[in-house]
């Protein structure tokens, strides 16, 4: 099973686990507690699974969003930070949104408060709770085979929307947009009967409430929850919300939401492109999101019932069909606001009087005529206020690469070609004046070297191979670009389509959260202290860390392929051809399988050895491609720890590293930049940023960053009072004046890694703050 629980005694209380996500969340009450499992098929909501337990209190440790239902699964009301509200002596559903998807079942009277660090449900008297728990795991339900010629290939893109829940602005809750089916090339084209689009469910919200409102759909809503707080503090609307989804209000200081609903009837869309590969993948996502279907064809278009809209026929076709993908969806998370789930939004305060259309209106609309009305905002009016797109891909114009596109779409990714240049010199090297090197070449007799030998570099008249650096035509857009052509990415992440495979077949994990720590140079000891100090250093999650020094290469496979470790931070020298041992090097490559998550090779030019541990069954890594003076590699490793044991992926911990410490260009993501080792504190991870202004007064932002749970559309906000700055996330809210008496309050009960005046500074929880 995904789920398990078990009653727990210090402090008292149940212990949800997700053995697949590795995600933890404990329900505290007064006194221990003895769950007896029942069946979770009679439960109002879709759950994995249920228990019973007596007693007159329920805590828990985060301030997660809260949705009140009724006994149908109708939403009655929605409860936010900072607010109360009461229960009444009939059957009522407290739905709370984080890590793992809750509901209780409650018959009796009593009040729901939720503090800045806590939600606690107190009843008139002792009485049976039902618990149920939905794991937030997400699989393609289904296998595609194509035949590689562009016809083919179009019907089978046109399957991927199979996974929506609902064409209604409330599809881009991220709970609403499933997994589209995977895709394998072969002889003829097969779509499973699973895989095929239906005509299931209404279109619109108000259809989803009257239909919920039968009791006919099982409602569902979910909301999502960030280290800030994310806009919406649920995902359930005023009448119900069905499907599937997540939410939360609660976090290292800020909350998240994201909300589910049913499956909808097609539009009659059609998106003709280009007889081109390329031109074919590009319009893979925005035909996901939009129920479309691809054909090919001589003249391109957005056509629908309401209108046809002419698309270009040469290279800018990829830049239009990405700016419709940001116009339409984040209009429709404007648009979103009147439906189901209503609250107050940054963006729409921000743009509504400008906009040409009553937003009230438009969400009664079908998606064909929202999209007409979507097109006559200006894009140069949105664009600044749009979320910012997590990912780009880009990927050769071949037919091979269309089984990568089921695992960018997921994430609504924008396709790019694998387009470049060579750079004019490799990435910059350490200064000549750093006295510890991680590399031996061309160092001083008394430096550390994290590479045993130098490589020498390819000769102009060697063939582009994958050791060749490129930079990518397009890095700005988005979080992370990910590279999966041949050659190194500068300003990119290198990724495989191994990494997102692996991630399938996961097998289900410890309770605990284990990390191996290797370290083998002995002079190196000071990164291994500050990072075993790091890992793990968070109460609520249960962390197992293993430190290993002086391992040598038999050792140190063996870890690698039975130890069964979420994430490995290897300290100590490499080169392309092995991690050094004190009997040698262990060529990664000589492996035939690894059993580890996340990694960190913090080691010179030990991208070869991380390319291969994602070929051999990991998710994602951070690996170096040149030379790292040591004590970058140190500011590096710690920087990083702690950013990942926050709950950061790859991607965002990697960005916020190389823009606030001496990182430099010596690190990139290898296989999935959205990995990650560990949940955050009640929703989506973000940065607090700070300035002064003036005595007594800072001013304060959020910059959040999407994850697996709470992707994009997810609305982000902080905890902090009086700061309406509920926005889509990822994305960066504007500067508020704030008390710095508030603020301290707000920092001394949340652990966010901030910028100060623009300077990276920790928060490490309760205790004193100063802004100076």
């Amino acid at each position: 099973m995904t789920i398990e629980f078990a009653a727990v005694t210090d402090p008292s209380g149940l212990e949800f686990h997700d053995s697949i996500e590795q995600r933890h969340l404990r329900v505290g009450t007064p006194e221990t507690v003895s769950p007896t499992s029942v069946d979770p098929q009679n439960f109002r909501f879709p759950v994995n699974k249920t228990c019973t337990i007596a007693t007159d209190e329920i805590r828990f440790d985060q301030p997660y969003s809260v949705t009140i239902h009724d006994e149908t699964g109708r939403t009655e009301a929605n409860v936010g930070v900072g607010e109360r509200t009461t229960l009444e002596n009939r059957p009522q559903f407290v739905g709370l949104s984080g890590p793992i998807k809750l509901y209780c079942r409650i018959d009796t009277a009593g009040t729901v408060d939720i503090g800045l660090t806590a939600v606690r449900i107190e009843l008139e008297c002792e009485t049976t709770v039902t618990i149920g728990a939905r794991s937030l795991h997400d699989q393609p339900a289904g296998t595609i085979t194509t035949p590689p010629d562009i016809e083919s290939m179009a019907a089978a893109l046109s399957a991927f929307p199979s996974a929506l829940k609902t064409t209604s602005p409330e599809r881009t809750w991220p709970t609403l947009r499933g997994h589209p089916p995977l895709i394998e090339l072969g002889e003829t084209l097969e779509i499973p009967n699973a895989v095929r689009k239906s005509n299931i469910g209404p279109e619109t919200g108000a259809r989803i409430r009257a239909v919920s409102d039968t009791g006919s759909l099982p409602a569902d809503e979910t909301a999502v929850a960030t280290a800030n707080t994310p806009a919406g503090d649920s995902v359930v609307g005023r009448g119900t919300d069905t499907g599937t989804g997540t939410g939360a209000d609660a976090g290292t200081g800020t909350s998240t939401d994201a909300e589910t609903t049913t499956e909808t009837p097609g539009e009659g869309i059609t998106i003709t492109v280009p007889e081109r590969y390329l031109a074919l993948f590009q319009a893979a996502p925005l035909a996901f999101f939009l129920d479309a279907q691809i054909r090919p064809g001589t003249e391109p278009a957005l056509q629908t019932p309401a209108f046809e809209y002419p698309l270009p026929n040469d290279e800018t076709f990829g830049d239009e069909i990405a700016n419709l993908l940001k116009r339409f969806f984040f209009l429709d998370c404007l648009t979103r606001t009147e439906g189901i789930f209503q609250y107050d939004l940054l963006e729409r305060s921000e743009l509504e009087d400008e906009l040409p259309f009553d937003l009230g209106t438009t969400y009664e609309e079908p998606l064909p005529e929202r999209l007409a009305r979507y097109l006559e905002v200006p894009f140069d009016l949105i664009e600044t206020h749009a979320p910012r797109w997590p990912l780009t891909a880009h990927i050769p114009p071949e037919p091979e690469s269309i089984e990568l596109l089921p695992f960018i779409v997921n994430e609504l990714g924008i396709v790019r070609p694998s387009r470049g240049k060579t750079p004019a010199e490799p990435p910059a090297a350490p200064a000549a004046d750093a006295r510890l090197v991680r590399s031996t070449s061309e160092a001083p007799p008394d430096t550390i070297d994290r590479s045993p030998a130098p490589s020498p570099p390819p000769s102009p008249a060697d063939p582009p191979d994958e050791s060749a650096f490129v930079i990518p035509t397009v890095t700005d857009e988005s979080v992370e670009h990910a590279w999966f052509g041949n050659n190194v990415p500068q300003n990119a992440s290198k990724a495989t389509i191994e990494a997102y495979r692996n991630q399938l077949h996961r097998d289900t994990r410890n309770e605990s959260i284990e990390i191996l720590l290797v370290c083998n140079d002995v002079r190196m000891l000071d990164e291994h202290d500050l990072l075993d100090e790091t890992y793990g250093n968070r109460d609520e999650l249960p962390f197992k860390i293993d430190s290993e020094f002086g391992v040598d290469s038999n050792q140190l496979a063996t870890l690698l392929t039975e130890g069964g470790y979420d994430f490995v931070h290897y300290i100590g020298h490499a080169t392309e051809d092995g991690l050094r041992c004190p009997d040698g090097e262990l060529d990664i490559r000589t492996l035939e399988s690894v059993d580890v998550g996340v990694f960190f090779l913090n080691a010179c030019r030990s991208y070869q050895q991380g390319l291969a541990m994602i070929r051999r069954g990991a998710f994602g890594g951070v690996s170096t491609y040149g030379d790292v003076a040591n004590e970058d590699a140190v500011e590096a490793g710690e920087t990083m720890a702690r950013l990942l044991n926050r709950g950061f992926p790859l991607r965002g911990a990697l960005e916020i590293a190389r823009q606030n410490t001496a990182l430099g260009e010596q690190y990139l993501i290898v296989g999935d930049g959205s990995a990650d080792i560990a949940q955050s504190d009640g929703g989506a991870p973000a940065v607090v940023k700070l300035n002064r202004c003036e005595a007594g007064v800072m001013d304060f932002a959020i910059q959040s960053y999407s994850t697996k749970e709470f992707q994009l559309g997810t609305a982000t906000a902080s905890n902090l009072p009086y700061v309406k700055d509920r926005h889509l996330s990822p994305g960066c809210t504007p500067f508020s004046s704030v008390n710095e008496s508030e603020l301290h309050e707000y920092l001394s009960w949340n652990e966010l890694p901030m910028l100060i005046e623009e300077t990276l500074s920790w928060n490490d929880g309760i205790g004193p703050f100063s802004g100076d």
